[in-house]
C-alpha cells in the first residue's frame, strides 16, 4: 500500500483527535507504520477541530499537517460545507461522512468513493451519547478496506474499557455494516 493520508474534521467533544489515534492503532494492528497528531486552535467544546493520520507499509518520516488527503472523515455534517474542508483533496479521494442522509451529489470533483452512515444516531443508540467517532471508524474500514473491522475492535481496548468498550465495539460494528458506500465518477 502506498501512504494513505487522512484528515479528520469535527468539533471539540466529538472525538476527532481520538478517532485519528484509533485509526492509527487499527493500522498498527494490521502491521502498518502509522503517525497521528491533532492540530489545535480553539480548544473548546463545539469549536472546529482537525486531526491527521498517516498509514503506510514503510516507515513514515513526514511530520507535517496533511495538505493533500487521500481521505476525509467529516464527523460533524455541518462542517461538510465549511470553506477549506476539501482543500488539497486528492483525485480518487474517499469521504467518510456522518449523516442521516445519503449524498445526492459529489461535494468535490476529486471524490471517488464515499461511505455515509448515521453515526450520531448509532452512537446515541449504542453508547447513549453523541460521540460518533467509533462508528465512523467502522464505516472507514468498510469503505476503504485499508484495515479490517477486527483491527478496529482490537484497538479500541487501548482507549476504552468495560461496558464503554463493549458499547463502542457495537457502534463500530454497526458503522461497518450500515455504511452506505457510493462510487462516484472520476
Amino acid at each position: 500500500m502506498t501512504m494513505k493520508e487522512i484528515r479528520f474534521h469535527g468539533r471539540g467533544g466529538q472525538g476527532a483527535v481520538t478517532a485519528a489515534k484509533m485509526v492509527a492503532s487499527a493500522g498498527a494492528e494490521e502491521g502498518m507504520y502509522v503517525a497521528s497528531f491533532p492540530m489545535y486552535g480553539f480548544e473548546r467544546r463545539g469549536m472546529p477541530v482537525v486531526a491527521f493520520t498517516r498509514l503506510d507499509d514503510k516507515p513514515i518520516h513526514e511530520k507535517t499537517q496533511i495538505y493533500t488527503p487521500d481521505c476525509l472523515m467529516i464527523i460533524d455534517p455541518s462542517l461538510l460545507n465549511l470553506k477549506g474542508v476539501f482543500d488539497g483533496f486528492k483525485a480518487g479521494g474517499v469521504l467518510i461522512l456522518n449523516s442521516s442522509r445519503p449524498l445526492e451529489k459529489a461535494p468535490s470533483e476529486n471524490l471517488e468513493k464515499s461511505g455515509v452512515v448515521d453515526a450520531t444516531g448509532i452512537a446515541l443508540d449504542e453508547i447513549g451519547r453523541d460521540i460518533p467517532n467509533t462508528c465512523l471508524i467502522g464505516a472507514m474500514a468498510a469503505t476503504t478496506g485499508w484495515f479490517s473491522l477486527d483491527a478496529v475492535k482490537n484497538c479500541l481496548s487501548e482507549y476504552l474499557g468495560g461496558e464503554v468498550l463493549e458499547k463502542n465495539i457495537r457502534s463500530a460494528t454497526r458503522g461497518y455494516q450500515e455504511a452506505e458506500v457510493q462510487t462516484w465518477g472520476s
